[in-house]
C-alpha cells in the first residue's frame, strides 16, 4: 500500500527535523565534553603548579619531611581529587585519600607535556596525569606527581543530557511529523479541490473551473493546466453533440426519402419504367450515403492518425489542370472563369493532395457568383509550399471560426437542396495536416482566400 503524499512529506519532514536535530545535539554534546576536559585539565595543572612550588620551596630534607604535611593542608575540602607523589626511589612519599591511582600513570613516562589519563573502576570514573617535579634539594632527583580527579559527576551529566537528548529527538521527531502533517494538509487543499472537481466531472458539469488567483505559484499551473483540459473537453463535448445531431440530420434525408419512395412503390403495381425509375433514384440517395460514409471514415481514420501519406514528388500544376478540365463543364454552366497561376512542386500523398484541391476548388465554384473568376495560385518559399484558391465573395465574419467544422455548410439553404454535407473542407485540412502543414481561410480585397501549405 503506497502512502498518501501527506504522509510522505509528513515523513520526510520528521526524518529531516530529526537529522538535524540529533546532529545538532552532537555538536552540543561534544562542545560540552570538550568544555569538561579542559576544564579537568585546567584544575589538574593548577594543583601540578601547587605540588612543583611546594617541592620547590623544599630546601633541605627536613623540608621534604614536612611537605605532606602542607599537602594536607592544600588539599583540604578536594575530596574529588586524589595526589600521589613518589620520591626518586620509587618509595610513597605522600598519598591523599580519592581514588586508586592506576599502576600505569605511577610508572608512565612523562616525556615532556603531561598526557591526560582517562580510566574508570567500578562505577567511577577518573581522569589523571603523571609529571616529574623537581625539589629544592640539591643533587637530589625529580619527583613523581601524580593526580587523578573524581569526573563521575561529569559522566553522569553527560549520560543524563544524552539521554534528554535521544527523547527530545524522539518527541520533536512526532510534533515535527504532526505539524508537517497540518502544513502539508493545508498546503494540499487546492489539490483536493481539484480531486473533487474530477470527481463530479460530468458532461453537464464541464463549465467549472478552477480560481487560480488565490492558488500557490507551484499549484497555478496545474490549475491553469486543468481548466485548459476542462475548456477543451467542454469544447469537444460541444463538437460532438453538434456533430452528432449534423450526422443524424445528414443520414435523416436520404434515409427518409428512400423509406418515401419505396412505401410510395410499394401502394400499387408499378410498371417496369416506373421500377427503374425509382431504383435509379435510390441509387442517387445510396451514393450520396455512400460518399459521406466514406468522408466520415476518412476523418476519423484521420484524427486517431491511421492514414500515413505516401510521400512522393507532386507537379501541383499539372494536378490543378487535371481538375480544371474536370471542373470545365459545371465552371461553364456557372458562368465561372478558372485560372492557374505560378506552378510548385511538393512531396506529399498524390491522391490525397488530389482530394484536398478538388474539396477546395469545388467549394469555390459552389460560392463564386456568376461571372467570376476562380484563381488557384501556387507558390514556393522557404522549403513551404503554398496553394492559394480565391473566389469573390468574403465570408461571414460568424462563420470564419466554425468553416472546418463537419457538416457546417453556412448556409442551410444549401444542406436543404443537398449540394454538399459540408465535410469537404475538413478533408481538406486534414489531409493538409496530416502532412505536416495547415489549412486557413481569410478574406482579402472583397474575396475569400484558402490557403493551404504544404512542407
Amino acid at each position: 500500500m503506497n502512502p498518501s503524499l501527506t504522509a510522505r512529506i509528513s515523513l520526510l519532514f520528521a526524518i529531516g527535523a530529526a537529522l538535524v536535530l540529533l546532529l545538532l545535539g552532537w555538536v552540543v554534546a561534544r562542545a560540552v565534553d570538550a568544555h569538561f576536559v579542559e576544564m579537568d585539565r585546567h584544575e589538574l595543572d593548577g594543583k601540578l603548579a601547587l605540588v612543583r612550588n611546594l617541592l620547590a620551596r623544599a630546601q633541605q630534607r627536613e623540608a621534604l619531611a614536612a611537605l605532606p604535611r602542607q599537602l594536607d593542608d592544600a588539599l583540604v575540602g578536594h575530596h574529588h581529587l586524589a595526589v600521589a607523589l613518589i620520591a626518586p626511589d620509587g618509595a610513597t612519599h605522600f598519598a591523599s585519600d580519592g581514588g586508586r591511582v592506576p599502576r600505569a600513570l605511577l610508572t608512565a613516562s612523562p616525556g615532556g607535556a603531561a598526557r591526560v589519563w582517562h580510566w574508570h573502576e567500578g562505577d567511577r570514573h577518573w581522569r589523571g596525569l603523571a609529571a616529574d617535579a623537581a625539589s629544592g634539594v640539591p643533587g637530589l632527583a625529580p619527583h613523581r606527581v601524580v593526580l587523578a580527579l573524581d569526573i563521575t559527576h561529569h559522566e553522569r551529566f553527560m549520560a543524563e543530557f544524552r539521554h534528554a537528548l535521544a527523547w527530545s529527538v524522539a518527541l520533536a521527531m512526532l510534533f515535527t511529523a504532526a505539524l508537517g502533517w497540518a502544513a502539508t494538509r493545508a498546503g494540499l487543499q487546492p489539490l483536493r479541490r481539484i480531486t473533487a472537481l474530477a470527481e463530479n466531472l460530468s458532461a453537464s458539469h464541464l463549465h467549472q473551473r478552477l480560481p487560480e488567483a488565490p492558488l500557490p505559484a507551484e499549484i497555478r499551473a496545474l490549475a491553469a493546466a486543468f481548466n485548459t483540459m476542462l475548456a477543451r473537453l467542454e469544447d469537444s463535448f460541444r463538437r460532438l453533440s453538434e456533430f452528432s445531431a449534423d450526422l443524424a440530420h445528414e443520414l435523416r434525408t436520404p434515409l427518409s426519402n428512400l423509406m418515401t419512395q419505396t412505401q410510395v412503390a410499394l401502394t400499387r403495381a408499378r410498371t417496369l419504367e416506373e421500377y427503374r425509375e425509382l431504383l435509379g433514384s435510390n441509387l442517387e440517395e445510396y451514393e450520396r450515403l455512400a460518399r459521406m460514409t466514406g468522408d466520415m471514415l476518412f476523418l476519423a481514420q484521420a484524427d486517431n492518425r491511421l492514414l500515413e501519406p505516401r510521400r512522393e514528388p507532386v507537379a501541383l500544376a499539372a494536378e490543378v489542370d487535371k481538375l480544371f478540365e474536370f471542373y470545365d463543364a459545371l465552371a461553364a454552366d456557372r458562368g465561372v472563369h478558372l485560372v492557374r497561376q505560378g506552378s510548385a512542386d511538393a512531396m506529399a500523398d498524390r491522391g490525397m493532395v488530389r482530394r484536398a484541391l478538388s474539396n477546395l476548388l469545388s467549394n469555390a465554384l459552389r460560392h463564386c457568383p456568376a461571372d467570376g473568376t476562380v484563381v488557384v495560385a501556387l507558390s514556393r518559399a522557404a522549403g513551404t509550399t503554398r496553394v492559394e484558391v480565391a473566389n469573390p465573395g468574403e465570408i461571414a465574419a460568424e462563420l470564419l471560426p466554425r468553416l472546418f467544422e463537419r457538416f457546417h455548410t453556412g448556409d442551410p439553404a444549401r444542406r436543404i437542396s443537398g449540394e454538399g454535407a459540408g465535410l469537404g473542407l475538413a478533408i481538406a485540412r486534414s489531409i493538409a495536416r496530416m502532412h505536416g502543414g495547415d489549412l486557413v481561410a481569410r478574406n482579402e480585397r472583397g474575396q475569400a482566400v484558402f490557403t493551404l501549405t504544404l512542407p
